[in-house]
This record gives C-alpha cells, sequence and structure tokens, in this order.
C-alpha cells in the first residue's frame, strides 16, 4: 500500500538501535535471529533496516513487527512506527511512504532553524525517596537525535548508576524551552522492584547549548505527585558506535 505523504525519517528506531550500540547489518541478524528461534523466519537485512529508518516504511509486516518488538523489548508504537489497525490492508504488508515533490524533510542531523542537540549527554536528575528518608540522583549516558524540533533522547544498556533502569525522554524544542516525556523502567533486583515510572518534563535550554535544565514531575508509589530538578549536560558531538562504547558505563557521580 503506497500512501502519498511527506517522508519522517524515523530517528526513534535510529536512537534505540545506536543505544543498543547495533549497527544496522548487527541489528538486521538479530531480527533475523529472533524470527528464527520463533519459527517465524524473515529476510531482515541492513537495506530494509535503513528504509525504517529513512522513514520509507512507516508500518512494518506482522512477522517484523514481532521480531522487532523482541529484539529491542520495546512495543512497536515505540519505536516511530504507525501501529496497523486489525483487517486494514496495512495487516498484509509493509505500508510505505511516497515522498512528496516539494515535501523532502529534513534528515536525523540537519535540523534547519534549530541547533543541533544531537550526541551524548549526561541525564542527571533528583528525587527524594521517602522509603529510604534522603534525596538520591539518578545519573544516565544518553544519545540524543533530533529531527527538527523534535528530541528522542534513550539510554545507552549499560550507562546508568542504577543498573539495568533504562530511561526514555521525548522532548519538543521550542526556542529556548524544551519539554516532553520522560520514563524510567527500573531494575526488577533493585530496590524500586521493576517498578515503572513516568511524567513530564520542562526545561530550558542555555545559549550555549551545551546543558539544559528544569524540572520534572511524575507520580510516586502512593500516586502522589513528585517533582525535582533534571539536567542534560553535554559530553560528545559523535554517534559514532566507538564514541558510544566509551560511554557505555555508569557515569561518575
Amino acid at each position: 500500500m503506497v500512501i502519498a505523504m511527506t517522508v519522517t525519517p524515523n530517528s526513534t528506531l535510529r536512537a534505540v538501535r545506536m543505544g543498543m550500540l547495533m549497527s544496522q547489518d548487527d541489528f538486521a541478524k538479530a531480527i533475523r535471529a529472533v524470527g528464527d528461534s520463533a519459527g517465524q523466519p524473515n529476510d531482515a537485512n541492513k537495506r530494509l533496516v535503513q528504509r525504517w529508518e529513512a522513514g520509507l516504511i512507516v508500518s512494518p509486516r506482522p512477522t517484523y513487527a514481532r521480531a522487532l518488538e523482541a529484539v529491542t523489548g520495546l512495543p512497536l508504537a515505540s519505536l516511530g512506527f504507525t501501529v496497523p489497525v486489525p483487517g486494514s490492508d496495512l495487516t498484509d504488508g509493509d505500508a510505505t511512504v511516497a515522498p512528496v515533490a516539494n515535501g523532502a524533510a529534513l534528515t536525523a542531523g540537519s535540523t534547519g532553524t534549530h541547533r543541533n542537540y544531537s550526541g551524548v549527554w549526561l541525564s542527571r536528575y533528583e528525587y527524594q525517596s521517602s522509603g529510604r528518608g534522603g534525596i538520591f540522583t539518578g545519573l544516565h549516558h544518553v544519545v540524543i537525535l533530533q529531527h527538527g524540533d523534535r528530541l528522542t533522547v534513550r539510554s545507552l544498556p549499560n550507562g546508568s548508576s542504577n543498573p539495568n533502569s533504562p530511561l526514555t525522554m521525548d522532548l519538543t524544542v521550542d526556542g529556548s524551552v524544551v519539554t516532553g516525556t520522560w520514563v524510567e523502567q527500573t531494575a526488577a533486583e533493585g530496590y524500586y522492584r521493576g517498578a515503572r515510572y513516568h511524567g513530564a518534563i520542562q526545561m530550558l535550554a542555555e545559549p550555549t547549548g551545551r546543558r539544559i535544565a528544569g524540572r520534572w514531575v511524575g507520580f510516586g508509589k502512593e500516586m502522589d505527585v513528585n517533582t525535582g530538578p533534571w539536567e542534560l549536560v553535554f559530553y560528545d558531538a559523535s554517534t559514532s558506535k566507538a564514541t558510544l562504547n566509551s560511554y557505555n558505563r555508569p557515569p561518575e557521580a
């Protein structure tokens, strides 16, 4: 099925893949391996991953959708794809996009009049734990990818001060104002026993573009509303695999 619309790169999927420290070829191999183990073989290859990330395929076939969810541990809707409606033609094949002649979208890393925030950053937030009676700090090395005024933030696999606590943020930039949502899945073996926390965030970007700071709001274990400071500090503009590997470790306090 071909839908005539402007192509928008899937920077979310790209950020997830890069956060997993996988090349496009590695990612395709993982998709194939999961399909084989599930008895649903597929023909994923580097070219297909490129088409997904370029936004040329907005809704993958069910076989690929299931493999994508298994490899990333995330639902399809959290990977930047359109979730097909059951019974529609989209469930029978990949939904693709036909580029509009005069509607070329900005590619990842090209942000028009916006400052480019893509790169490796340190995420630091503070929260109060009533159970432990104190204020604690959460640290993550994160990858930010920008498309236009949207920022996709994903923590590196081993880049958290609390092991196995991945962090994601989906932000929008409006001048110096940065606003959006955040989600953190705590470690199953940690103090919060795998609880999933989420909320909203509003920040201001400094003129240098090297620090974004503000406050988060979210719900506690007793459904009380909590808040605290949050900042993102720029580390490196490179998103090469070598650079990401060098930051794939817990941040220093």
